[in-house]
């Protein structure tokens, strides 16, 4: 009958149930993943955990049965009071050195391989997370993920470890006390099916209620994170007083605190029934149960005297006890799996590009960058680079321009290999991209990006980003001479080491947009790189600083290609090439002079843009000259 209803389920049906029967199984296997982790960076952690159970469950058992069926047999049988003093003596001294253990155990052992472990885990996360292709960090089912493998994943794989031992000690301890059980009575083994029932059956549907919130709730949490973070930033304390970004916010987190509240009420009905059911099976059927019968052996049928009584009373609470230990860290162990799925899954990723990717070690010098009907779109079906072909030759400066959306930047991240294109190649120095050495090949390139981010660091390693130079301090001046900001970087309490921003250092330097920009365009005059990239570089610039600016980028372009993207036209007039885009191609190249004359698309933008400082004709004239 099973195997006729089983053939009669739906391919999804059984592929649901595959999912189900696997999905266990990854559970176990992540709590050994986690045991043989914690063992790679601290084989004491382990060791140690593993003694430590040991000595708890032998203690336990045997101060709790054969130190009381000792003590009370001797009585019995009116031993000398000096060997019972004695017996006792030493049971004392051994338990003794236990606790000494405990504590070298807790205030030692635990506190350094903890951040023993914690560094080395993290690290790990971290260049993980720095090695997976940008793609990764904009999918939000992946991020979700992400900052659940961080989620206190240093903790849970020492609790891996943890939960192991006890089970497996755990299952030792309980055989042990349930021979002692079944030497004073048989039939007292049968109150273990109670805490079974309790811990497995109604123990294992809490498992899943609760791993079912915490996924409901990772959403929800977010929000609230965010709305935590934005509130205690710096950088939004201006936005938040002169908007109604502060009722936004609270909005947000009254959406985020609702969500939670949803989620509690989605699992409240079954977790009332489950935990009453378990907490009656687990602890109320099996200690009433355990005294019943007693009294009854004991009162009714006569056939356990008192001292056997308080034997087996305190063995079958001692095996329950275990017992029920062992089932909760079992438990515990299955829920800890459930999370180290995440970090397990993260750290199992297979990177599209990943970042240590090897291959040939490209030539110093970059003479050539071609794209070459190059396809990419951020999402299916939603195209931003079509069939994208240009080609860049020798030391020139050039400019990609075009309005908003037109694909400059992702131009930029194609170049850098932040994104491979979904079909056509780039070619540098008349190879496909691909085939170099990832760090390698980045090294051919500086850049100052649109959306740049001020550390809170000095300015100078703002400037150098960690880079080695010869001469650190004389390169960031310099490049922060090129930007022109290096002045005001003088002018500063500790100069080029200020620390921006005020996050760690009262004295720390705020910079206004302008100033911050400056910077991080310093950031691509210090590179010794054969490309220079500039997006947006004056965007929070005056029509002067940014003059001054891109006569700087000019005055640095000799010996290396220069790429820079603007929507203000009139800062392209000096470049060599200039390529305006449209819905991700290239619609007209050439000079400024040439494209001018040919009054296309670039001449209509440039024109639109020079009406609102000159007068039109001026252009116009210049373009005929």
């Amino acid at each position: 009958m099973k195997k006729n209803h089983f053939s009669k389920l739906s391919e999804d049906e059984r592929t649901t149930m595959s999912k189900s029967k696997k999905s266990r199984v990854r559970v176990f296997a992540n709590n050994a993943y986690a045991v043989k982790t914690v063992w790679g960076i601290s084989k004491r952690r382990v060791i140690h955990t593993a003694v430590y159970a040991v000595a708890g469950y032998v203690e336990w058992i045997f101060m709790s049965i054969f130190f009381l069926r000792y003590v009370i047999n001797a009585i019995e049988k009116e031993a000398p009071f000096v060997r019972i003093l004695g017996f006792i003596g030493i049971c004392f001294a051994v338990f003794s050195l236990l606790a000494m253990y405990t504590s070298y155990m807790n205030s030692v052992v635990i506190p350094f391989t903890d951040n023993q472990i914690y560094r080395s885990l993290y690290r790990k996360l971290y260049a993980k997370a720095r090695n997976v292709e940008l793609r990764c960090f904009e999918d939000a089912d992946f991020y979700n993920k992400y900052t659940m493998a961080l989620d206190g994943s240093a903790q849970k794989m020492t609790k891996s470890v943890d939960f192991f031992f006890q089970v497996i000690f755990g299952v030792i301890a309980a055989a042990a006390a349930f021979s002692s059980m079944y030497m004073i009575d048989p039939f007292s083994v049968l109150f273990v099916i109670s805490p079974i029932i309790g811990n497995f059956v109604f123990g294992g549907l809490m498992n899943k209620i609760w791993g079912g919130r915490y996924n409901d709730n990772v959403k929800h949490n977010r929000k609230a994170e965010y709305v935590n973070r934005v509130m205690h930033l710096a950088e939004y304390a201006k936005e938040i007083r002169y908007s109604n970004m502060h009722e936004l916010m609270m909005k947000r987190y009254h959406e985020a605190v609702e969500g939670n509240v949803a989620v509690a009420d989605k699992y409240a009905k079954k977790a009332i029934l489950y935990s009453w059911a378990q907490n009656v099976t687990t602890f109320a059927l099996v200690f009433e149960g355990i005294m019943i019968y007693a009294a009854y052996r004991t009162i009714v049928s006569k056939t356990m005297g008192l001292a056997e009584l308080a034997i087996m009373f305190t063995a079958m609470s001692t095996s329950s006890w275990i017992l029920i230990g062992m089932f909760n860290d079992f438990l515990e162990a299955m829920k800890n799996g459930q999370f180290l799925e995440y970090f397990r899954t993260f750290m199992e990723y297979e990177e599209k590009i990943p970042e240590d990717q090897d291959g040939i070690m490209p030539e110093e010098k970059v003479h050539t960058i071609e794209f070459r009907n190059v396809c990419f779109a951020y999402k299916e079906d939603e195209p931003v680079i079509r069939s994208l072909s240009f080609r860049i030759e020798g030391d020139k400066v050039c400019a990609l321009v075009g309005h908003n959306g037109a694909g400059k930047s992702t131009i930029i991240k194609l170049l850098f290999r932040l994104y491979d294109p979904v079909s056509g190649e780039i070619l540098v120095n008349g190879v496909n991209i691909k085939e170099y050495n990832l760090k390698a090949y980045r090294k051919l390139f500086s850049a100052a990006f649109q959306d740049y981010k001020v550390m809170a660091m000095s300015v100078k390693d703002n400037v150098l980003m960690g880079a080695e130079f010869e001469n650190p301090k004389e390169t960031a001046e310099h490049a922060l001479q090129c930007a022109g900001v290096l002045d005001k970087v003088q002018s500063l309490p500790n100069g080029i080491d200020t620390v921006m921003t005020k996050e760690f250092d009262p004295d720390g330097a705020v910079l206004s947009g302008g100033e911050q920009q400056k910077i991080v365009v310093a950031r691509a005059f210090a590179q010794n790189a054969s490309v220079k990239v500039f997006d947006e570089p004056s965007s929070a610039l005056d029509p002067i600083a940014e003059y001054d600016l891109y006569k700087g980028i000019m005055d640095e372009s000799k010996g290396h290609i220069t790429l820079f993207i603007s929507h203000r036209l009139s800062s392209v007039k000096d470049a060599d090439m200039v390529f305006m885009l449209e819905n991700g191609s290239v619609i007209e190249q050439g000079s400024h002079r040439e494209l001018m004359v040919r009054n296309g698309k670039y001449c209509e933008m440039f024109t639109k843009q020079a009406q609102n400082y000159l007068a039109d004709e001026n252009y116009r004239e210049e373009a005929e000259a």
